[in-house]
């Protein structure tokens, strides 16, 4: 089936016009129906790289068909022992499993709520609370993740215990008694919620983000559009699938047919080489573009440890997009990765810094011109003031920032006085404002949050370089509460509204100050530092805390941190409160892998 022409009958007169009738459900069921009735549903869709039990890998091949048959089996069992709506806790690591889970939940018309592997520790009390606030009634996990979902619920009284399914001891014959959902009567299927996206949070219990089929679709859409996907097409993932990188794209391909390949993150980190192995030219992939998303550190990680002895030990000729997003995008990640791989035919316009967040779905912003990677130089001391004033590579006051690109089609953007909600100038420094149709519903069960955030009023409209087109409704704009700046057509991210560090009235970055911190010493992991403000006698002050690099000898913190008081005065005018250096992966991370600010600030301030 060509895709192409299918995602494009969902278009009108150029915009995104979805059927009211249409689901994630449907749409995969009526494209699995048309491969079985073209012959093709025997077509490889799927291999999973198992490392439990050898550095090499073990591949573990599905086709269309036998995944369709997995996901109907757990459809059937959910239709069997629950209700439509029923909230569906999914715990397991990266695996065909979860894939069959969250379809198997969709299909039974039953609410998915992607979380954790059980087995990796530090998940208990954000656990607790997600299951708390979704209601899940049952949980699938697999039988490599039974053990650790058994033992988490034991001390659960078993009158409020949820039921325990783990998915691959179902027999594939129970996808003989899967029915399809009966249509609801009280609402269209496109506004059903489809699944609960919830947010790590930095200062609050976890946020379960409702995501609607339109807003999926939507912005599924939107992504083929902006990235100007190629087909055929091979995904290479990692991302973990209870983040929405990781389980948005996981469904897309999913649902289309589309071929991946699919691995643990923790086999990722273990040795970035079996990531990069994927995106190399195989035989027979003359026709094939290769696609992946990654946050930023993937890049340095491969430069360090994946990189080729020769330059032919690679090719990468058939990589059309590696989209860059989680966290923000440094240069020198870039820079490693393409000095390392350009020689490998890499084309470094495949790589696209991209902008994105649960509440919308997923991508906000990619690159959609020839200027990718772009990275702008800006003025320190203005960029504190709110002011984007652009200064040439190489000088002093200068800072790079990498341009996220130009917002997706169909979506609109707005840099806003977040004070006012006035739409201020090209240039300015502003939140970010968005409106459209993969904007998620709102938070579940928090009424006045989702006011904050998703029901927001726009105020002025700038009277020339408006981006908000006049026909753009006042109301329902998501307030991303993130900072932003539009720049020659470019959207430049330079921090979040939240983790702002004012000292003695001046505006710091602390990602600004965090990579001046790596730059500073070599005893300094990379991607590793967090910087935040806390209260002084008369003003904040700032802490930094740092992981050492592997193997690191703490005796070397001394000499390390006169290095950083002295970078980070020199460049940023501000002497540090405090540093405190910590071992390897000790520093409080979100789910995703990014260093939570917010969480170690409270932390600093429980603790001392």
């Amino acid at each position: 089936m060509d895709i192409e022409q299918l995602l494009y009958q969902f278009y009108n007169d150029g915009k995104i016009d979805l059927p009211p009738e249409l689901s994630l459900y449907q749409l995969c069921e009526m494209l699995y129906q048309g491969s079985a009735e073209m012959g093709t549903g025997d077509l490889h869709q799927m291999r999973y790289w198992d490392f439990s039990e050898s550095r090499e890998g073990t591949p573990v091949d599905f086709t269309r068909e036998e995944m369709i048959t997995r996901i109907k089996a757990v459809g059937a069992r959910l239709q069997q022992t629950g209700a439509p709506g029923d909230r569906v806790a999914i715990l397991a690591a990266n695996s065909p499993e979860y894939i069959f889970s969250f379809m198997g939940a969709l299909y039974a018309d039953q609410t998915p709520v992607p979380l954790y592997d059980p087995n990796e520790p530090g998940h208990d009390e954000q656990l607790r609370a997600v299951m708390a606030d979704c209601g899940a009634k049952t949980v699938l996990t697999n039988n490599a993740g039974a053990k650790a979902v058994r033992e988490f619920f034991a001390e659960v009284p078993k009158p409020e215990r949820p039921r325990i399914m783990v998915v691959d001891s179902l027999p594939d014959s129970l996808a003989d008694s899967w029915t399809p959902p009966e249509e609801r009567e009280d609402i269209d299927p496109l506004d059903e919620v489809a699944f609960l996206q919830y947010t790590s949070g930095s200062t609050r219990l976890p946020a379960g983000v409702v995501l609607t089929n339109r807003a999926i679709l939507t912005n599924v859409l939107q992504i083929y559009d902006a990235a100007e996907l190629k087909m055929p097409l091979r995904l290479s993932t990692w991302l973990p699938m209870h983040h929405d990188m990781g389980i948005i794209l996981t469904v897309f391909v999913t649902i289309m047919g589309i071929e991946f390949e699919l691995m643990n993150p923790r086999d990722f980190i273990q040795q970035p080489k079996r990531w990069t192995d994927q995106l190399t030219y195989r035989e027979g992939d003359e026709d094939q573009f290769v696609y992946t998303v990654v946050p930023n550190f993937a890049l340095d990680l491969a430069a360090r440890y994946a990189a080729p002895e020769n330059a032919e030990d690679y090719d990468f000729s058939q990589v059309d997009g590696i989209i860059i997003g989680s966290e923000p995008v440094t240069r020198a990640a870039v820079e490693s990765f393409e000095d390392t791989f350009g020689p490998s035919k890499l084309d470094s316009q495949v790589l696209r810094p991209s902008y994105g967040l649960a509440e919308a779905t997923l991508i906000v912003s990619t690159p959609q011109t020839e200027e990718r990677p772009l990275f702008s130089f800006f003025d320190r001391e203005k960029v504190g003031e709110g002011q984007i004033v652009e200064v040439a590579e190489g000088d002093a006051a200068g800072i790079a920032f990498a341009s996220n690109g130009q917002a997706v089609p169909d979506l609109v953007l707005a840099v806003v006085d977040p004070s006012t909600g006035n739409e201020v100038p090209e240039g300015t420094i502003g939140e970010l404002w968005i409106h459209g149709d993969n904007v998620a519903a709102g938070y579940e069960g928090r009424e006045e949050e989702t006011k904050q955030t998703f029901q927001n009023t726009l105020g002025e409209r700038l009277a020339e370089g408006s981006t908000v087109p006049e026909d753009t409704p006042k109301d329902g704009w998501l307030a991303t509460g993130d900072l932003v700046s539009f720049y020659r057509g470019h959207l430049y991210i330079t921090g979040r509204v939240k983790d702002l560090i004012v000292i003695a009235g001046r505006n710091h970055y602390p990602q600004d100050i965090e990579a001046t911190v790596m730059e500073a010493s070599d005893h300094v992991r990379s991607d590793s530092v967090a910087a935040f403000a806390v209260p002084g006698e008369d003003v904040e002050k700032l802490v930094l805390l740092v992981e050492r690099v592997e193997g690191a000898d703490p005796a070397g913190d001394a000499l390390a941190e006169d290095a950083i008081r002295g970078a980070v005065s020199s460049k940023h005018g501000i002497s540090p409160e405090e540093v405190r250096f910590y071992a390897p992966n000790d520093i409080a991370r979100s789910s995703s892998g990014k260093i939570a600010r917010q969480v170690n600030r409270k932390k600093y301030l429980a603790n001392g």
